[in-house]
Protein backbone atom coordinates (compact mmCIF):
# COMPACT_ATOMS: atom_id res chain seq x y z
CA UNK A 1 0.00 0.00 0.00
CA UNK A 2 0.81 3.48 -0.42
CA UNK A 3 2.89 4.33 2.82
CA UNK A 4 3.44 2.11 6.50
CA UNK A 5 1.06 2.48 9.10
CA UNK A 6 2.21 5.42 11.72
CA UNK A 7 1.60 4.14 14.72
CA UNK A 8 4.18 2.03 17.09
CA UNK A 9 1.21 -0.79 17.30
CA UNK A 10 0.12 -0.48 13.43
CA UNK A 11 3.77 -0.98 12.18
CA UNK A 12 3.94 -4.27 15.00
CA UNK A 13 1.14 -5.58 13.31
CA UNK A 14 2.10 -5.47 9.48
CA UNK A 15 5.53 -6.71 10.44
CA UNK A 16 3.55 -9.70 11.98
CA UNK A 17 1.11 -9.96 8.77
CA UNK A 18 4.24 -10.13 6.60
CA UNK A 19 5.83 -12.82 9.13
CA UNK A 20 2.73 -14.60 9.18
CA UNK A 21 2.53 -14.63 5.27
CA UNK A 22 5.75 -15.62 5.02
CA UNK A 23 5.54 -18.79 6.92
CA UNK A 24 1.91 -19.56 5.46
CA UNK A 25 3.02 -19.00 2.00
CA UNK A 26 6.70 -21.28 2.84
CA UNK A 27 4.15 -24.28 4.36
CA UNK A 28 1.42 -24.27 1.96
CA UNK A 29 2.73 -22.37 -1.76
CA UNK A 30 1.02 -19.23 -3.10
CA UNK A 31 -2.23 -20.58 -4.99
CA UNK A 32 -3.34 -22.62 -1.33
CA UNK A 33 -2.34 -19.80 1.00
CA UNK A 34 -5.84 -18.48 2.54
CA UNK A 35 -6.07 -14.55 3.98
CA UNK A 36 -7.75 -16.12 6.82
CA UNK A 37 -4.86 -18.55 7.34
CA UNK A 38 -2.31 -15.85 7.52
CA UNK A 39 -4.31 -14.04 9.46
CA UNK A 40 -4.49 -16.29 12.32
CA UNK A 41 -1.02 -17.10 11.87
CA UNK A 42 -0.31 -13.60 12.55
CA UNK A 43 -2.53 -13.78 15.34
CA UNK A 44 -5.01 -10.78 14.09
CA UNK A 45 -8.87 -10.66 12.66
CA UNK A 46 -9.66 -11.29 8.92
CA UNK A 47 -11.11 -8.18 8.78
CA UNK A 48 -7.59 -6.25 10.03
CA UNK A 49 -5.64 -7.70 6.95
CA UNK A 50 -7.24 -5.67 4.53
CA UNK A 51 -6.25 -2.40 6.48
CA UNK A 52 -2.49 -2.54 6.00
CA UNK A 53 -3.15 -5.37 2.66
CA UNK A 54 -5.32 -5.54 -0.45
CA UNK A 55 -5.00 -8.99 -1.14
CA UNK A 56 -2.37 -11.69 -0.68
CA UNK A 57 -1.09 -10.69 -3.82
CA UNK A 58 0.19 -7.65 -2.38
CA UNK A 59 1.24 -9.19 0.97
CA UNK A 60 3.53 -11.63 -1.44
CA UNK A 61 5.60 -8.97 -3.45
CA UNK A 62 5.70 -7.34 -0.40
CA UNK A 63 7.46 -10.17 0.96
CA UNK A 64 9.11 -11.04 -2.10
CA UNK A 65 11.21 -7.60 -2.25
CA UNK A 66 12.13 -7.67 1.34
CA UNK A 67 13.71 -11.53 0.71
CA UNK A 68 15.30 -9.99 -2.75
CA UNK A 69 16.96 -7.34 -1.18
CA UNK A 70 18.21 -9.48 1.61
CA UNK A 71 20.12 -11.91 -0.89
CA UNK A 72 21.59 -8.98 -2.12
CA UNK A 73 22.83 -7.16 1.39
CA UNK A 74 25.39 -9.92 1.51
CA UNK A 75 29.18 -8.94 1.75
CA UNK A 76 30.16 -7.50 -1.39
CA UNK A 77 34.32 -8.35 -2.55
CA UNK A 78 34.97 -5.33 -0.96
CA UNK A 79 33.40 -2.69 0.55
CA UNK A 80 33.91 0.70 0.97
CA UNK A 81 37.27 0.54 -1.00
CA UNK A 82 38.52 -1.31 2.45
CA UNK A 83 40.39 -4.04 0.89
CA UNK A 84 40.07 -7.94 3.45
CA UNK A 85 42.46 -10.07 2.75
CA UNK A 86 43.16 -10.90 -1.08
CA UNK A 87 41.38 -11.19 -4.09
CA UNK A 88 40.84 -14.75 -3.81
CA UNK A 89 39.91 -14.45 -0.08
CA UNK A 90 37.11 -11.66 -1.28
CA UNK A 91 35.83 -13.63 -3.71
CA UNK A 92 35.38 -16.41 -1.55
CA UNK A 93 33.48 -14.55 1.09
CA UNK A 94 31.50 -13.50 -1.13
CA UNK A 95 30.31 -16.47 -2.29
CA UNK A 96 30.17 -17.88 0.88
CA UNK A 97 27.71 -15.02 2.13
CA UNK A 98 25.16 -15.51 -0.75
CA UNK A 99 25.15 -19.46 -0.48
CA UNK A 100 24.46 -19.00 3.33
CA UNK A 101 21.30 -15.86 2.43
CA UNK A 102 20.11 -18.18 -0.10
CA UNK A 103 20.13 -21.57 2.27
CA UNK A 104 17.84 -19.05 4.67
CA UNK A 105 15.28 -18.06 2.64
CA UNK A 106 15.74 -21.68 0.45
CA UNK A 107 11.76 -22.03 1.44
CA UNK A 108 10.11 -18.76 0.34
CA UNK A 109 12.61 -18.69 -2.73
CA UNK A 110 10.44 -21.92 -3.63
CA UNK A 111 7.20 -19.82 -4.08
CA UNK A 112 9.47 -17.26 -5.20
CA UNK A 113 10.32 -18.56 -8.17
CA UNK A 114 7.42 -20.57 -9.42
CA UNK A 115 5.47 -17.24 -8.92
CA UNK A 116 7.80 -15.62 -10.56
CA UNK A 117 6.65 -17.47 -13.67
CA UNK A 118 2.79 -16.40 -14.00
CA UNK A 119 3.09 -12.60 -12.27
CA UNK A 120 4.47 -9.65 -14.08
CA UNK A 121 5.35 -7.91 -10.86
CA UNK A 122 7.25 -10.91 -8.70
CA UNK A 123 9.32 -11.36 -12.30
CA UNK A 124 10.20 -7.67 -11.97
CA UNK A 125 10.99 -7.69 -8.53
CA UNK A 126 13.67 -10.33 -9.25
CA UNK A 127 14.83 -9.03 -12.41
CA UNK A 128 15.65 -5.82 -10.06
CA UNK A 129 17.41 -8.26 -7.79
CA UNK A 130 19.63 -9.10 -10.67
CA UNK A 131 19.85 -5.82 -12.11
CA UNK A 132 21.48 -4.54 -8.66
CA UNK A 133 23.70 -7.28 -8.01
CA UNK A 134 25.27 -7.47 -11.48
CA UNK A 135 26.28 -3.79 -10.55
CA UNK A 136 27.73 -4.86 -7.67
CA UNK A 137 29.28 -7.60 -9.15
CA UNK A 138 30.55 -5.26 -12.20
CA UNK A 139 31.73 -2.79 -9.36
CA UNK A 140 34.06 -5.56 -8.27
CA UNK A 141 35.23 -6.87 -11.56
CA UNK A 142 36.55 -3.75 -12.14
CA UNK A 143 38.39 -2.89 -8.85
CA UNK A 144 40.41 -6.63 -9.48
CA UNK A 145 41.52 -5.24 -12.34
CA UNK A 146 42.37 -1.74 -11.52
CA UNK A 147 44.66 -3.97 -8.83
CA UNK A 148 46.32 -5.76 -11.37
CA UNK A 149 44.71 -8.65 -10.31
CA UNK A 150 42.43 -9.63 -13.16
CA UNK A 151 42.91 -9.90 -16.60
CA UNK A 152 42.05 -6.42 -17.89
CA UNK A 153 40.73 -7.71 -21.24
CA UNK A 154 37.66 -9.51 -19.84
CA UNK A 155 34.44 -6.82 -19.94
CA UNK A 156 33.47 -6.84 -16.82
CA UNK A 157 29.81 -6.39 -17.67
CA UNK A 158 30.15 -10.40 -19.34
CA UNK A 159 31.88 -11.44 -16.50
CA UNK A 160 29.29 -10.18 -13.69
CA UNK A 161 26.09 -11.82 -16.14
CA UNK A 162 28.35 -15.24 -16.43
CA UNK A 163 29.77 -15.49 -12.98
CA UNK A 164 26.93 -13.97 -10.65
CA UNK A 165 24.66 -15.88 -12.76
CA UNK A 166 26.82 -19.23 -12.44
CA UNK A 167 26.58 -18.60 -8.38
CA UNK A 168 22.40 -17.55 -8.42
CA UNK A 169 21.68 -20.57 -10.91
CA UNK A 170 24.26 -23.00 -8.28
CA UNK A 171 22.78 -21.68 -5.02
CA UNK A 172 19.14 -22.21 -6.59
CA UNK A 173 19.46 -26.09 -7.58
CA UNK A 174 21.42 -26.36 -4.53
CA UNK A 175 19.21 -25.51 -2.19
CA UNK A 176 15.86 -26.10 -4.42
CA UNK A 177 16.50 -28.02 -6.75
CA UNK A 178 18.06 -31.08 -5.01
CA UNK A 179 21.39 -30.89 -5.74
CA UNK A 180 23.32 -32.47 -2.73
CA UNK A 181 26.45 -31.01 -2.56
CA UNK A 182 28.28 -29.79 0.85
CA UNK A 183 28.78 -25.96 1.53
CA UNK A 184 32.29 -25.59 1.88
CA UNK A 185 33.02 -27.53 -1.25
CA UNK A 186 30.55 -26.04 -3.07
CA UNK A 187 32.12 -22.29 -1.85
CA UNK A 188 35.78 -23.58 -2.80
CA UNK A 189 34.91 -25.01 -6.63
CA UNK A 190 32.59 -21.53 -7.27
CA UNK A 191 35.28 -19.43 -5.71
CA UNK A 192 38.00 -21.45 -8.50
CA UNK A 193 35.46 -20.77 -11.11
CA UNK A 194 35.40 -17.18 -10.57
CA UNK A 195 38.83 -16.74 -9.47
CA UNK A 196 40.39 -18.80 -13.32
CA UNK A 197 37.65 -17.21 -15.32
CA UNK A 198 39.42 -13.42 -14.19
CA UNK A 199 42.53 -14.70 -14.31
CA UNK A 200 43.72 -14.19 -10.50
CA UNK A 201 46.35 -16.45 -8.87
CA UNK A 202 44.71 -19.35 -6.85
CA UNK A 203 48.17 -20.98 -6.14
CA UNK A 204 48.91 -18.86 -3.70
CA UNK A 205 45.65 -17.63 -2.23
CA UNK A 206 47.46 -14.68 -0.46
CA UNK A 207 48.38 -12.96 -3.39
CA UNK A 208 46.73 -10.06 -5.53
CA UNK A 209 48.71 -10.38 -8.72
CA UNK A 210 47.38 -11.50 -11.46
CA UNK A 211 48.58 -15.68 -13.02
CA UNK A 212 51.85 -15.11 -14.62
CA UNK A 213 51.42 -16.09 -18.64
Amino acid sequence: MDAGPRSAKGRRTRARLLEGGKAVFERDGFLQARITDIANEADVSHGAFYHYFDSKESLFREIAEEVEVRLVSMDDIAQDGERRGSAVDRIRAANRSYLLAYRREAKIMRVIEEVSRYDDDVRSIRAKRDDLLGLRLESAVARLQEEGAADPRIDKRYAAMALGGMVARFAEMMFIGGWSYDLDPAVEQLTLLWANSLGLDTDDPRSNQPRAT
